[in-house]
């Protein structure tokens, strides 16, 4: 039954994805279900575990299984092979604790015996539990038990821009005309929050509360007061609220999160073109601030006015690196093409993944080369380019500094910019690769904006790809 429902799902796919070779994969995933981050330590819920548990699934057998509707081609289906696979989470128990769940599901455990030379037969523990390693990112750590997201971002220019919001007019307006709403909630949340922290200068963390009451609590104060209209014009204000500090078309400094990521799906995806497909599956857990921040960058709010609203737990980017058969046997990287799709909340529950044009385009897929060149244009891809966008001097970024001045001046006298300045025929070279490792290691899983605690109680490259 199960083999006969996957044929009958490759035949209803439209001929352009049947007809295809899915070179590569890159998952941007936000954790499960969690509980509020206004009463520390957060942590990850059963639901929270079953959400990605489930995503994993999924993702298996759309990616890796021996029968995936769109296999990644020579992606070992039962027993990973960690050469093939990288996963990435910062260090934040919630974050990490979801990736973990998530691989659970993506490679289940597989059946291993060994048989010593004495003949005594070795079982693995766990039903055989399969240990895939997730690479932590330092910066950004505990983000999930910080009631502002955007804390601690390292990036003076990042949090100099997100808190620009709160000295804007669309910010001061919001504050004044939803005084009396917020005020009406107080009774609600009063057991954790203070009166005077109940308005839009704290929209998410509020909303946080109360939509995790929503889900958890059998019983919350006031409860009447939780209209379904109630309710929606919460979450549409906490929609605004974090919109306006993780992304502004005049000042994109604060998307920082989202440069970091374009960077690393270059990198990532360059890395599966130099190999010839031997990388293959990338997976990144972060937090909404990186959805928010890359869907303002890439001009997602074109496609969908959804992309300015918070994404739901358990959500996923995806980034599919194919070619339509019959083009070569082994592509060049001129024949590749990219396709974005977005699930907003759990995949594997509900409607799946859907299609998005990127960078206010029509069509539902690029040609590598052009998406290597539009996320080149706000791709943080070295040392240098972080410390000079966040105008950092200190520690790592004194040596940088000096360098990074004199690549501003020969960017300036060639008319080329440091990140495309890395890019030939529109790929990321190699040494752009290497220059995003370091990087990662210092500002990986970067978020934004100065924390304002609540009251206590509260890239790529030329060559040829082969299935």
């Amino acid at each position: 039954m199960h083999r006969v429902s996957q044929l009958l799902l490759l035949a209803s796919l439209p001929l352009s994805l049947a007809d295809e070779t899915v070179y590569g994969a890159y998952i941007f995933h936000r954790h499960g279900d969690r509980t509020p981050k206004s009463l520390p330590p957060t942590r990850l819920t059963s639901l929270g575990y079953t959400q990605v548990y489930t995503a994993g699934q999924y993702f298996r057998e759309r990616y890796v299984s021996s029968n995936a509707t769109l296999k990644v081609a020579g992606l070992e289906p039962d027993v990973v092979n960690q050469a093939q696979i990288a996963v990435s989470a910062p260090l934040d128990t919630v974050l990490e604790n979801s990736a973990y769940a998530f691989l659970q599901g993506l490679y289940p455990p597989s059946e291993s015996k060994e048989t010593l030379r004495n003949g005594t037969v070795v079982q693995a523990p766990m039903g055989g539990y399969q240990l895939i390693p997730v690479t932590e990112v330092s910066a950004g750590a505990g983000s999930e038990d910080n009631p502002w997201l955007q804390d601690a971002s390292g990036c003076l220019g990042a949090t100099t821009s997100s808190n620009s919001y709160f000295f804007s007019a669309e910010y001061a307006g919001k504050l004044k005309q939803t005084k009396e709403f917020y005020s009406s909630l107080v009774p609600v949340v009063n057991d954790t929050f203070a009166k005077d922290y109940v308005t839009f200068k704290n929209g998410y963390t509020v909303f946080d509360l109360i939509n995790v009451a929503t889900i958890h609590n059998t019983s919350i104060p006031s409860a009447n007061l939780l209209t379904p209209q109630t309710l929606y014009q919460l979450r549409t204000l906490a929609d605004a609220h974090e919109w306006g500090l993780a992304y502004n078309a005049s000042d994109n400094m604060r998307a920082m999160p989202g440069m970091l990521l374009a960077a690393e799906i270059l990198s990532a995806f360059n890395s599966t073109v130099i190999s010839k497909g031997k990388s293959k599956l990338n997976i990144q857990f972060g937090a909404y601030a990186t959805f928010l921040s890359f869907f303002g960058l890439a001009d997602l709010p074109a496609a969908s006015v959804d992309f300015t609203g918070l994404p739901d737990y358990a959500s996923a980017m995806l980034f599919e690196l194919f070619a339509p058969n019959g083009s070569s046997p082994s592509p060049q990287a001129e024949d590749l093409r990219v396709r974005f799709l977005f699930k907003n909340g759990t995949a594997g529950e509900g409607a799946p993944p859907v299609a998005f044009p990127l960078f206010g385009g029509s069509e539902m897929d690029v040609s590598y080369p052009v998406f290597v060149e539009k996320l080149s244009k706000f791709a943080v891809t070295t040392t240098e380019d972080w410390c000079s966008k966040c105008r950092n001097t200190a520690g790592v970024c004194a040596g940088a500094s000096v360098a990074g001045t004199k690549s501003a001046k020969q960017d300036k006298k060639g008319g080329i910019s440091a990140a495309i300045g890395g890019v030939i025929g529109a790929m990321v070279t190699l040494a752009v690769v290497l220059g995003l490792l370091a990087l990662v290691m210092l500002v990986g899983g970067l978020t934004v904006v100065k924390k304002h605690k609540a009251p206590k109680g509260v890239q790529a490259g030329s060559g040829e790809l082969k299935a």
